[in-house]
């Protein structure tokens, strides 16, 4: 008998979850639900899917996994539901939240006890959104977080990796607390210190006469890609991971202090060592892991400002069928090296561009 696996909420990540199942599994029948009636369409037309439901329920009540794809704040909803409904015994459940603690809680006090829920955070993601990105290699060599609460059983943990196992996802378990500290640190924060920045420059866009926006291009507008992201998905984020937040915003007072009275006291020994220090740090993170944060794969080109030399660019990559996700000029190009900006969609494809480039521009790939 052919196992079921329902998947609710058929964007990139649980489009992607469920091809990576269906790359590694023959025997698996996924049956997908989404709110959205052209994303649950889509998906059965692109095979993501091999059946969908019109309701929840539907989708659920023979499935012998139970794969929730959505928003936290959309989870605890669909976790509500789910405790009403009568599911297989010996269900499991799992998840894909970047918060855990909130929705493990939320699942102990309202699934029966004879579900099994295993929280998940896959921390791979795209530019790109909707169903019609999902890609069976979308977690591939990146960091699968299972956050399992005491008592689970390995057999359950086991039966639940070797479902995911087409995606070659690093699996990691974490307490759910431990999770949260850690995502915290490393993504949910960076993307308020990026906002913060974005908001802090933009309140001075216009100061004495100055047009801050033209000149806030590279460098910084690099640094402060992911201020870009869903405000949506940030706040329900940031509501749910709040105690974690606001501690590492009250260190960072203390950390801008620090560099505060170098500054004022015109330290130059502790200043040097400073910026020393954050430097050694992040020359020393690896290159190839995939994090908490989507990495960008650019290629910087040193190329004249003349006519058609960006089609000269396109017209070399397209003979190699290597595809682009941006292309941009560089006006501010302070500790930037090249005038032309090209972005990829993978490390393979920046850096089969720049072994075809390098034959016709001088190239740089950004770290």
């Amino acid at each position: 008998m052919k196992k079921e696996v329902a998947v609710v909420g058929l964007g990139l990540i649980g489009g992607s979850i469920a091809l990576a199942i269906k790359k590694a599994h023959e025997d698996v029948v996924i049956k997908g639900f989404d709110v959205n009636d052209n994303q649950l369409e889509l998906a059965k037309a692109l095979r993501v899917v091999d059946e969908t439901a019109s309701s929840l329920e539907e989708a659920v009540k023979t499935a012998d996994v139970i794969i929730i794809s959505t928003p936290v704040v959309q989870t605890e909803m669909i976790l509500d539901q789910l405790s009403e409904l009568v599911l297989k015994k010996e269900v499991i459940v799992t998840d894909v939240g970047s918060t855990k603690h909130s929705i493990v809680e939320h699942a102990k006090n309202r699934l029966p006890t004879n579900v099994t829920f295993i929280g998940g955070h896959p921390m791979a993601g795209s530019h790109k959104t909707g169903v019609s990105a999902a890609k069976p290699h979308l977690f591939e060599n990146a960091f699968y977080i299972l956050t399992p609460e005491k008592g689970v059983g390995g057999d359950k943990l086991t039966e639940l990796k070797d479902l995911l196992k087409g995606a070659k996802a690093t699996f990691v378990e974490l307490g759910a607390e431990e999770h949260d500290y850690l995502v915290g640190l490393i993504s949910h924060f960076p993307h308020v210190l990026a906002a913060s920045l974005v908001n802090y420059v933009s309140s001075n866009n216009q100061n004495e006469g100055l047009n801050v926006a033209r000149f806030a291009a590279g460098g910084f507008r690099d640094i402060t890609r992911i201020a870009s992201a869903s405000p949506v998905m940030w706040r329900d984020i940031l509501l749910r991971n709040k105690r974690v937040l606001l501690e590492m915003i009250d260190d960072l007072k203390e950390e801008l202090g620090r560099i505060r009275t170098h500054i004022e006291c015109e330290d130059g020994d502790e200043i040097y060592s400073y910026f020393a220090d954050a430097k050694d740090f992040r020359d020393g993170l690896p290159v190839r892991s995939r994090g908490a944060i989507p990495a960008f794969y650019d290629l910087f080109l040193d190329v004249e400002d003349e006519p058609g030399v960006i089609a000269a660019v396109t017209q070399n990559l397209a003979s190699e069928d290597i595809s682009i996700t941006n292309i941009r000029i560089i006006e501010t190009r302070e500790d930037i090296m090249g005038v032309l900006r090209v972005s990829f969609r993978s490390e393979s494809d920046r850096d089969r561009a720049k072994l075809v480039l390098d034959t016709y521009f001088k190239t740089y790939i950004d770290d």
